[in-house]
C-alpha cells in the first residue's frame, strides 16, 4: 500500500515537531515548511493527502496557501491552525477553502479525528455523486446549479446554511451534503429547532446526568452526541431562543459540550448544516439572532429554488410523485390530462414541492377512470392562466380583506356586557374571535389548502396548526 504523505506549515519549530510526531504515527509520511515559499515549493514536488498551515507565516499568511491549494491541488483537503479563541480567522479559512481548523494549543484527540476524516475526502471517489444528487428531481438550470454546489460543499466540513421557501427540500439537500462527505457511514441527525420546548432545548441538544433536574433519572446522551462523527441537521434555526443562541455558538467554536449536571466539557466532532425559511439577515438586524451565530453557521450559503423558478421540473416531479403513490396503494399510476398538466406548470406552488404532492394526492383520490384532469387538481382559478401558455405567469391569491376601521371601539355582538367604562370585560375572547375569522376567511379564500392559507396569514404551517387547535377549528 502506498503511504501518504501530509504537509506541515508552520514557522514555530515546537508545532512541526508535534504535528510530524502525532501524523507519523498514523502512518503518515509528513514533511514541513517554515515559510510561504517553502510550502509552495514542496506543493509543486509532491501531492499531499492533506496539508496543515498556520496562519501567520514569515513571509505571508496561510490564506494565500489555502487559496492556492483551492486553485491548483482541490482533491487535497488543507486545515488551518489558528491561535486559541481566533474564531474570524477560522471562518475566513473556511470559506477560503479550508477543510477544517485546529486551534493551538493543538488537542491530540481533535487532531486525530480531523486527521481520519480528512483522509477519508481525500481517498474517496465521488462515483456515487450521480445516483445521490439524481433524488433532486429535475433538469432545470437551477437545480443542475443546485446539484453541482452540493457536490462542491459535501467535500468541506464548513458549516453551510440552506437557505428557502418551506416545502423546496432543504432538508433533502442536507441529507445529500451529508451522503456525499466524508460522513456519509457516520449518523445524519435532524432537528427541527420549534418543535423543542424551550426548557428541554439544553438537556435535548447537550444532554444531562441522572439527578441533574427534577425528572432526571437516568443520564441522557443529547442531540450533539447523537450526531458525534457524523452530522447535526439544524432545521428552522430561526426559532431558536437566545440563550440557546449564546450555547450553540460557544459549542461550534469549542467543539465541545457539557451535559446538564456534568462537571467536564465533552469532545463533539459534528458538522453543522442549518436551514430557515425566514429571512435570518433580517432577523439579525432586527436583535432576534445573534450576528455572531450567523457568521458562524453561514460560512458558505446554499440557497434552494423555489418551484415556480424551475416550472419545466414539474412534469417529471408529477410523474415521479404519482409513481410512489401508485406503489403505496398497490396499483397503476394514475395519468396526468393535458389539461392538469398546464395548470400545474401555471400554477405558483406558494408551498412548493410540499404543496403539489398535497395537490397530486388529492387528485388520485377524486379522479376517475385513473386519469387526472384539470378539475381533480381543485387550483384556484385565480391561479391558473386561462389558455395554459408556458410563459404566462399567474397572479397571485387575492390578499384577504383588511379589517374594517373602528372610530370608537365597542365590543362585538358576542361579547359579554361592558363595564362602566365601555370596554368589553373579555379581551382575551374578541381577540381570539378575530382570530378565528381571519383564518377562516383565509381557508375559505384557499379551499382549505392549509398551506397556502398560511402562507397569506404570514405564518409557517406548524404556527397555523397550533392555532387550529388552539381555536378548535377542525
Amino acid at each position: 500500500m502506498s503511504k501518504h504523505y501530509a504537509l506541515v506549515i508552520d514557522d514555530e519549530r515546537d508545532i512541526r515537531e508535534l504535528l510530524t510526531l502525532t501524523l507519523g504515527r498514523m502512518g503518515l509520511m509528513v514533511e514541513t515548511a517554515a515559510t510561504v515559499a517553502e510550502a509552495r515549493e514542496r506543493l509543486s514536488e509532491r501531492r499531499y493527502a492533506l496539508c496543515f498551515t498556520d496562519m501567520r507565516l514569515p513571509d505571508g499568511s496561510g490564506q494565500e496557501i489555502i487559496a492556492q491549494i483551492a486553485a491548483h491541488y482541490p482533491e487535497t483537503p488543507v486545515a488551518m491552525i489558528t491561535a486559541y479563541g481566533n474564531v474570524d480567522a477560522a471562518v475566513d479559512a473556511l470559506k477560503a477553502g479550508a477543510f477544517d481548523f485546529v486551534s493551538k494549543p493543538v488537542d491530540i484527540s481533535v487532531l486525530r479525528r480531523l486527521v481520519q476524516t480528512a483522509l477519508k475526502l481525500s481517498e474517496e471517489k465521488r462515483s456515487e455523486q450521480t445516483s445521490s444528487t439524481g433524488k433532486l428531481i429535475g433538469d432545470s438550470a437551477p437545480m443542475n446549479e443546485l446539484r453541482a454546489t452540493i457536490a462542491k460543499v459535501a467535500r468541506s466540513q464548513a458549516p453551510v446554511y440552506i437557505a428557502g421557501e418551506s416545502g423546496t427540500g432543504k432538508e433533502l439537500v442536507a441529507r445529500l451534503i451529508h451522503e456525499l462527505g466524508p460522513r456519509a457511514t457516520a449518523p445524519f441527525v435532524p432537528v427541527n429547532c420549534g418543535a423543542i420546548p424551550s426548557e428541554l432545548m439544553e438537556s435535548e441538544f447537550f444532554g444531562h446526568k441522572r439527578g441533574s433536574f427534577t425528572g432526571a433519572q437516568a443520564d441522557k446522551d443529547g442531540l450533539f452526541h447523537a450526531a458525534h462523527g457524523g452530522t447535526l441537521f439544524l432545521d428552522e434555526v430561526a426559532e431558536l431562543p437566545m440563550h440557546m443562541q449564546v450555547k450553540l455558538l460557544r459549542v461550534i467554536q469549542e467543539k465541545a459540550v457539557r451535559p446538564i449536571g456534568a462537571r467536564a466539557e465533552v469532545g463533539v466532532d459534528v458538522r453543522i448544516l442549518s436551514a430557515t425559511h425566514k429571512n435570518l439577515a433580517r432577523l439579525v438586524e432586527l436583535g432576534a439572532f445573534r450576528q455572531d451565530l450567523y457568521y458562524r453557521i453561514n460560512v458558505i450559503e446554499l440557497r434552494v429554488p423555489p418551484l415556480r423558478e424551475r416550472r419545466e421540473d414539474i412534469p417529471q416531479l408529477a410523474a415521479r410523485m404519482l409513481e410512489r403513490l401508485a406503489a403505496e396503494n398497490g396499483g397503476v399510476a394514475a395519468r396526468l390530462m393535458p389539461d392538469a398538466l398546464d395548470a400545474l406548470r401555471a400554477h405558483d406552488f406558494p408551498g412548493n414541492v410540499r404543496e403539489l404532492e398535497n395537490v397530486l394526492e388529492r387528485a388520485v383520490a377524486l379522479c376517475e377512470n385513473n386519469s387526472i384532469g384539470v378539475e381533480d387538481l381543485r387550483l384556484l382559478p385565480a391561479e391558473r392562466t386561462s389558455a395554459g401558455a408556458a410563459d404566462a405567469r399567474p397572479g397571485p391569491l387575492p390578499p384577504l380583506p383588511a379589517a374594517p376601521v373602528r372610530t370608537e371601539l365597542r365590543p362585538p355582538a358576542w361579547a359579554p356586557e361592558p363595564e362602566a367604562d365601555g370596554y368589553p370585560n373579555d379581551l382575551a375572547a374578541a381577540v381570539a374571535e378575530t382570530e378565528r375569522a381571519a383564518i377562516m376567511k383565509a381557508l375559505d379564500l384557499t379551499r382549505w389548502n392549509r398551506t397556502a392559507a398560511a402562507h397569506h396569514l404570514g405564518l409557517t404551517l406548524r404556527q397555523l396548526r397550533y392555532r387550529l387547535e388552539k381555536l378548535g377549528i377542525e
